[in-house]
């Protein structure tokens, strides 16, 4: 763990930052307490072993905001299976290769990381 202190507007705050794994976490002492975080609903996943061998990822950090696609659906390489937004933009992700779709991992309303696995295709 280690200990800073910040001084943000002119108020200083004693944080002491503890580091899990690749993510870090502050724990602020004197700063004033913020309203809790809603907390993320959980994902709609496929059934167990339901993945398909063709993964579909993220190529950026983004938001969901359509899923164009269902599970057990045949696509075609380059058919729309979801819309991303980033950076205010809307971009399609599209099937890499003819297949079935075996699973989508992301809902409307998710934020994604980039390479993040959003479906997978039979």
């Amino acid at each position: 763990m280690k200990s800073y202190t910040i001084t943000v507007n002119g108020n200083v705050y004693d944080v002491t930052v503890e580091e899990n794994g690749a993510a870090a976490a502050a724990a602020p002492k004197a700063a004033p307490k913020a309203a809790p975080a809603a907390a993320p609903k959980a994902a709609p996943k496929a059934a167990a072993g339901a993945q398909g061998s063709i993964s579909v990822s993220a190529p950026m950090p983004g938001k969901i905001l359509g899923v164009k696609a269902s599970v057990g659906q045949a696509v075609k390489k380059g058919e729309v299976l979801l819309i991303l937004e980033a950076m205010k933009m809307e971009n399609e992700i599209v099937a890499p290769e003819d297949g079935t779709v075996a699973s989508i991992n992301v809902a409307v309303g998710d934020s994604v990381e980039a390479g993040a696995t959003i479906a997978t295709l039979n």
